[in-house]
């Protein structure tokens, strides 16, 4: 019997579906997008580096729309999706962080929170699956319009008031970030 890589129904599915497809080119998109931030940290290519970052974060809910609605779903699609959100965001954080536009520490608040919730769901997903919270959805929109807001030079568009905004809506990212992060680990504690 043929897996499935498109089609929708029942029966195997393949672990190269297009679901995981889709997963798959978000993380190939995060070295491109990070090259063309770096050849043109201040210039057009700016935004073509801000366009590749939102359709990748966009794309996010284009690939679990897939595996739910043609029941795609598969165990490479759950570690997938998950890295492929924080290859993305940690690129961009990282960028940013070297181009000196965001405090270090921020960066390494969030990778050290996204890193380290998903080692620990990588080492206990044969016992247990936690999916993600309402504060875990809401903190990755939050770092993802929070970022895209560090990318797109709004301010030399909008004015220097874009900044504040810039601000206020990373200070979210960072406080969901830890926030959603202490509530998955107490949940994984009482669980066990």
């Amino acid at each position: 019997m043929s897996r499935r890589v498109l089609r929708s129904g029942e029966g195997p599915v393949s672990p190269w579906n297009v679901a995981n497809q889709v997963t798959v080119a978000r993380i190939l998109l995060a070295p491109l997008f990070v090259w063309l931030l770096f050849a043109d940290a201040h210039g057009p290519l700016r935004w073509v580096a801000f366009a590749l970052f939102v359709v990748g974060t966009a794309s996010d809910g284009v690939d679990g729309w897939l595996a739910r609605s043609r029941n795609l779903r598969s165990s490479l699609g759950v570690i997938l999706d998950p890295i492929a959100d924080k290859v993305l965001i940690g690129a961009a954080l990282v960028a940013l962080s070297v181009l000196n536009e965001l405090p270090w520490w921020i960066t390494l608040v969030i990778l050290v929170r996204e890193i380290g919730i998903t080692v620990f769901r990588m080492a206990i997903l044969h016992r247990e699956v936690h999916g993600a919270s309402w504060a875990g959805k809401l903190k990755t929109v939050t770092q993802s319009i929070a970022v895209s807001l560090a990318l797109a030079p709004f301010a030399d568009l909008l004015g220097t008031w874009m900044y504040a905004v810039n601000t206020v809506v990373m200070a979210a990212a960072v406080v969901l970030t830890v926030w959603s992060g202490a509530e998955y680990l107490w949940k994984a504690w009482r669980a066990r």
